[in-house]
This record gives C-alpha cells, sequence and structure tokens, in this order.
C-alpha cells in the first residue's frame, strides 16, 4: 500500500523553518509561543507555529533526532491499527498537529499574566510521539542518557513524567518541563485510544 511519510515531511518542514528563524529575528518573533500577543493580540496561531522554531542546533538536532525515530514507529503503528486505506497518514498529522496545541494549555493558562512569557521548540509534540510509542510498545526497550541501562518503555514513560513534574515544580532552567508532560499524556491517551478501537 502506497504511503507517503509524514513524518519526514513535518522534521523537514521544521528544520527549514527553524533555520530561517536562526539568521531572521523576524521570523522568530512572528512564530514564537508569546503571551503577549496569544492573550492580548488574539494571535492563537502562535500556539502551534512556535514549534516549528528551536533555540540553537542542539535543541533542533535532539528534537528532530528523537522525532525521527519514534514518529516512524507511530506512523508504522497507525498504519497497522487503522484499516482505511492511507488515512494513516493524515491521523498521524492531525495528531501531531493537536498535540503542539495541547501540549501548551497548561503554559497558557499557568502564564496567562504574564505578557512576556515566550517559548519555543517542538518538544511538547515530540513529547507525544514518544508517548504514544511507548504506548504502542510498552516493552520495547529505552535508555535515560547518561544512564546506559536499558529499561522497558513504560518504566522509562513513569520517571520520564515524574521528573517532569518535578522539574516544572522547581523550575530552575529554561526549558518547558510541563510541556514535556502534557505532550507526554496526550500522547498516551491517542495511542491507547488507538489500540481500544481495533
Amino acid at each position: 500500500m502506497y504511503s507517503i511519510n509524514i513524518n519526514l515531511i513535518i522534521i523537514g518542514i521544521t528544520v527549514l523553518v527553524s533555520i530561517v528563524g536562526f539568521g531572521q529575528k523576524k521570523v522568530f518573533q512572528n512564530l514564537s509561543f508569546h503571551i503577549g500577543y496569544i492573550m492580548y493580540r488574539r494571535q492563537w496561531y502562535r500556539m502551534f507555529t512556535y514549534a516549528l522554531l528551536h533555540g540553537g542546533w542542539g535543541h533542533l538536532f535532539i528534537n528532530m533526532w528523537v522525532l525521527w525515530v519514534f514518529g516512524t514507529n507511530v506512523e508504522q503503528q497507525l498504519e497497522y491499527h487503522c484499516h482505511w486505506g492511507n488515512i494513516s497518514d493524515w491521523i498521524y498529522l492531525l495528531f501531531y498537529i493537536v498535540s503542539i496545541g495541547f501540549s501548551t494549555l497548561y503554559d497558557l493558562y499557568k502564564h496567562k499574566d504574564n505578557p512576556d512569557y515566550v517559548a519555543i521548540g517542538a518538544s511538547g509534540a515530540v513529547s507525544a510521539v514518544v508517548f504514544a510509542s511507548i504506548v504502542f510498545n510498552p516493552m520495547d526497550k529505552m535508555i535515560i542518557f547518561p544512564i546506559q541501562i536499558p529499561m522497558p518503555g513504560f518504566v522509562f514513560g513513569i520517571l520520564y513524567l515524574a521528573y517532569s513534574v518535578y522539574m516544572s515544580r522547581k523550575n530552575v532552567d529554561n526549558i518547558g518541563h510541563a510541556t514535556h508532560f502534557w505532550g507526554g499524556v496526550f500522547g498516551a491517551a491517542f495511542a491507547l485510544i488507538i489500540r481500544l478501537l481495533n
């Protein structure tokens, strides 16, 4: 059955826009998750376009590498579970787009009174993809860097969610741990629904 690789298209577009954003501050300013523009200027599109931007090459590489590894698996699982022709490609695309917006709802509420709050990166959506892959393959081995100890995916998932909650409460770095958490929750719920329906 013919199938396009939506995951690679997402990665390609994200890489392209991110690279352009590295060199053009205006692109960065126009697409970022900026509370002031979202809440007071009603630029709701920013709840999705922020995922096309990254803070540097390392940030971009890690997100896209993880998306490539786990997104490929999720695409294959959807093709297996969805018996309606090529609709699995579009289900994956819709899942990815919705996960971008869903993963920032908590931050939108938490920072609604802070008009200067800005966020970028596809980490929330990537987290959703990782957790969807875990639910589809809960016993597949995963590794937490730098600890080189393989563990079942569901164990990794539990530890990662607990870590995200802990770091979100500490609020000591510039990482969107709440976005990672809610992205993961959304991805797990999505995959669970797909599995229950088939």
